[in-house]
């Protein structure tokens, strides 16, 4: 009996039935999934029907998305939903995280976020349109230049002035955990020239003469500043401004943001902002020269 038994698994047919993926039960592969990445679970999903029905399952998607998840949902996707379609999105974890994954404008296309496909982190980006910025809409000091290096399609030139002020705040409901906050900078006219970019460093000037002067609070306290010459041109740079600790997920929190140069002593111009980032202070590293 036991050497029939044997015989019997031993054998090829019957070997490969008891070994094949088709096979294994839904519930262990939803459960494996809940300890991968949604990458891998996405690339998994085509082993066949069993892995596929269980990687859109709600228990795995509800682990990966973040904690504040229907915030984010009410805050970055509501604009882009028809009417009657809210419940259904709500309900379909697996499609909440694909659409938070992607590049998401809100507030008028004036800020824009994103999570991380990986770890399912927010990230913000914060167009100067979004901000209160000295003599932004007069063609004297700004000129608005499209560009495709920008999240936001155009980014904005200073020609010259005496004095600046950028200022910015945004209300947001981030799951707990430390965050940056940098100004994407760059000293130089960008434009292009016989297909290639290159950028303008004529107008550049009076930003070796007296640092800048970045600065970040938030509603519950927290401060940071930083002082520093921009001394780098052709080539965006994101200025760290500093880091700022959420704990309670339950609240949004008001995090207002600045860059200064109001001495009066001299003109200075030839700056690019294209936008403020915040992000998770774990992926600062990612944001440090965009060549």
């Amino acid at each position: 009996m036991g050497g029939a038994s044997s015989s019997l698994a031993g054998s090829e047919p019957f070997a490969r039935k008891l070994c094949g993926l088709e096979d294994v039960p839904e519930n262990c592969i939803t459960a494996m999934f809940m300890y991968m990445e949604p990458p891998e679970i996405c690339l998994l999903a085509r082993v066949n029907m069993s892995f596929h029905r269980a990687s859109r399952s709600d228990t795995v998607w509800e682990l990966k998305l973040p904690r504040n998840y229907k915030f984010l949902v009410r805050r970055v996707l509501e604009d882009q939903q028809q009417e009657g379609d809210k419940d259904v999105l709500i309900s379909r974890k697996r499609e909440i995280y694909a659409r938070l994954c992607r590049p998401n404008l809100f507030d008028a296309g004036t800020k824009e976020a994103w999570l991380d496909k990986r770890s399912g982190k927010v990230c913000l980006a914060i167009s100067p349109k979004a901000m209160k910025i000295t003599g932004f809409d007069d063609r004297r000091y700004w000129q608005h230049i499209s560009s495709d290096e920008s999240r936001f399609g155009s980014i904005a030139y200073l020609r010259q002035i005496w004095w600046l002020e950028a200022v910015g705040n945004i209300k947001f409901e981030f799951a707990p955990g430390k965050y940056s906050l940098l100004f994407k900078i760059q000293l130089g006219k960008p434009f292009r020239k016989c297909g290639r970019k290159t950028c303008n460093l004529d107008e550049v000037h009076g930003w070796d003469i007296k640092p800048v002067r970045f600065q970040l609070a938030t509603s519950d306290g927290q401060f940071s500043m930083s002082e520093r010459h921009l001394d780098e041109s052709g080539r965006w740079i994101y200025h760290h401004v500093g880091d700022f600790v959420v704990e309670n997920q339950d609240s949004p929190i008001w995090v207002k943001f600045s860059m200064l140069q109001i001495d009066c002593t001299h003109t200075k111009g030839g700056l690019c902002l294209d936008c403020v980032i915040i992000c998770p202070n774990e992926y600062r590293g990612k944001y440090t020269y965009y060549d």
